[in-house]
């Protein structure tokens, strides 16, 4: 790794010892369901509506015969669900038809289920399989673009792929968690908290809005 890299994770071991998966879950499928339902919505939401759900859809048998209007009802608290009511439950369909309820613990086969791409595959993967990965989310979109690991127009999967280059593989799943840590509670897309942050000699939002500011 570079100097860089060694800084940035030195100081996210530091800062986030315990960085994880905040999404609440007692199985595969509920894991699967909760990463589907958090986009565009944060954890602690999903971690209030999902209770509801799996009391009265607890596997993809139940879940694949659900109304949706009931579904939406279970969910409207979170964005886009009209679509993710429609996602899960066509999920929960493929899951019961192809592979017996059971969730396929492979990554070609995940991002062929309906609602699942390469972010929830990726994550599912690393939280269940311990998968070495660096799942791109919003958090770590944004940070990757201001530390200079990737640009702002870069898809997730090229973020990704070149935050996999900066980063020893055994480090990645770490990275992801804690990266996701650092852009809940100091690196926000809007009024970073620059001035409680280590990485300023690293980030280049920092210099570019210092510069501007006469700092």
């Amino acid at each position: 790794m570079t100097p860089k890299s060694e800084a940035v994770l030195s100081y996210l071991k530091k800062r986030f010892p315990n960085a994880k998966c905040t999404l609440d879950y007692a199985s595969p499928f509920s894991l699967l369901v909760a990463i589907s339902l958090s986009a565009q919505s944060n954890d602690l939401s999903v971690n209030k509506a999902t209770p509801n759900i799996f009391k009265r859809y607890p596997d993809p048998e139940s879940l694949a015969e659900a109304d949706i209007k009931d579904v939406e009802e279970l969910i409207k608290s979170l964005g886009l669900y009209h679509n993710k009511a429609k996602n899960i439950i066509l999920l929960s369909k493929a899951l019961v038809e192809k592979y017996h309820g059971e969730v396929p613990n492979d990554f070609a086969l995940l991002t062929e289920l309906p609602g699942v791409g390469h972010k929830t595959a990726g994550v599912y993967l690393l939280e269940i399989m311990n998968k070495p990965a660096i799942p791109v989310d919003t958090h770590v979109h944004r940070i990757s673009d201001r530390l200079g690991y990737s640009k702002e127009k870069d898809s997730p999967d090229l973020t990704e792929r070149k935050l996999e280059k900066s980063f020893d593989k055994e480090d990645w799943g770490f990275l992801h968690h804690s990266l996701i840590a650092f852009g809940r509670e100091v690196c926000h897309a809007k009024n970073p908290e620059c001035e409680r942050c280590e990485l300023q000699t690293h980030c280049l939002y920092f210099k570019r809005n210092s510069s501007i500011k006469g700092k």
